[in-house]
């Protein structure tokens, strides 16, 4: 199989040892958790989007070393139970946005 440009590059930064990895001990375990709780998978549904949200969730679930589609459910099921949680924007000061 014959690797392009960006593939190349990203192999042999593997194979040097250049990658870390971005999820700490804990985030991993969170992922863990949210991937039990939606394990039973009962239901089906289908759902558009646009491709470059679809790629981009790809992308973030391969980040995360997870399918997508799990990605997607967690995601989901976060929102649901009320754990889904926005990021605090940060001011130039380096603060957060709330007061």
């Amino acid at each position: 199989m014959k690797l392009d440009k960006y593939e190349e590059e990203v192999l042999a930064e593997f194979e040097s040892g250049a990658l870390l990895p971005i999820a700490t001990k804990e985030v991993l375990e969170q992922i863990r958790e949210s991937a039990r709780a939606t394990a039973t998978k009962d239901q089906r549904i289908n759902i558009r989007l646009s491709a470059g949200d679809l790629r981009d969730i790809q992308v973030k679930a391969m980040q995360e070393g997870m399918p997508y589609q799990t990605l997607i459910a967690s995601v989901l099921h976060k929102y649901v139970t009320g754990r889904l949680a926005e990021k605090t924007p940060v001011t130039q000061a380096g603060q957060s946005g709330v007061a």
